[in-house]
């Protein structure tokens, strides 16, 4: 049976400009698939992504679950959308409330927006229901950007014994893309409210971009270090987690490195018996 990879991502070409994320989450799926493997492929619907270039279309059958976030109800909404080139499909978490300004990360004033920490939130929530409801249970979970930082503590925490996830392992990249400034003050209290443990939530007691990489590397059964700027403190805090670690897979045969960097993860999942 085929290996199944999740890859979830902040952002990806062609559909946002070139970044070395948006890079990275449009190449690495195909050379995944190219490689044997099943994917799938989610990314946040901003309102800047151009539906009708791209033509993105809403997914009926997905769509209409409502997610809780610190307490309120938002309306999920999955569109999907193609790589032709590729002949690979992305899967785009939507809400009017939260994905439909016409704007990225960042306000037009280079800030981030103060409910960026619930857009995080919701989009982890609606990756994970989603693949559920696709009915697709993936083997590994590989995750890019910052926004998508909260899918490791979700898996670990609230769906830990979930069968649908539990055997899953999850694979965190680290990039050179920090930003400025913090979250929203209460965002310890919006993960508490979905039942997530005290000492958890106090790794992001000040929710910077430090603390969020280091509560996703914490959680995380690999990370991939992309880049040569990632601060001293988010390295100590893969060390500490004592996971396996692959270092600039760009800079050889990619394909490859992937590859035998997903294997080793699978292979703690394999059950010899005399």
């Amino acid at each position: 049976m085929k290996k199944r990879v999740l890859f979830v991502s902040q952002e990806i070409n062609p559909f946002l400009p070139e970044t070395e994320i948006s890079k990275t989450s449009r190449s690495l799926p195909q050379i995944t698939q190219e490689s044997g493997k099943e994917i799938r492929i989610f990314m946040p619907r901003y309102g800047i992504v151009n539906e009708r270039r791209h033509q993105l279309h809403e997914v009926i059958r997905l769509s209409g679950m409502n997610l809780v976030v610190d307490d309120h109800d938002h309306p999920l909404i999955i569109k999907v959308a193609s790589i032709p080139q590729a002949r690979m499909q992305v899967y785009f978490i939507d809400n009017e409330e939260y994905f439909r300004r016409k704007a990225f990360l960042r306000d037009d004033k280079g800030k981030l927006f103060k409910d960026s920490d619930e857009r995080a939130i919701f989009f982890a929530k609606g990756v994970l229901e989603t693949v559920k409801k696709l009915g697709w249970k993936p083997d590994i979970i590989h995750c890019h950007g910052w926004m998508a930082s909260l899918i490791p503590v979700y898996l670990k925490t609230l769906h830990y014994e979930d069968p649908h996830f539990m055997d899953a392992k999850v694979v965190v990249s680290l990039y050179d893309n920090e930003f400025e400034g913090s979250l929203n003050k209460r965002f310890k209290d919006k993960l508490a409210f979905d039942g997530i443990d005290d000492d958890i939530c106090n790794v992001v007691s000040k929710p910077d971009y430090t603390s969020l990489m280091c509560l996703a590397a914490k959680n995380a059964d690999g990370i991939v270090k992309i880049g040569s700027e990632i601060s001293k403190e988010i390295e100590q805090c893969f060390d500490a987690s004592n996971v396996p670690v692959l270092e600039n897979p760009n800079d050889g045969d990619v394909s490859a490195a992937y590859s035998a960097f997903y294997d080793k993860l699978l292979e703690s999942n394999t059950v010899t018996t005399d």
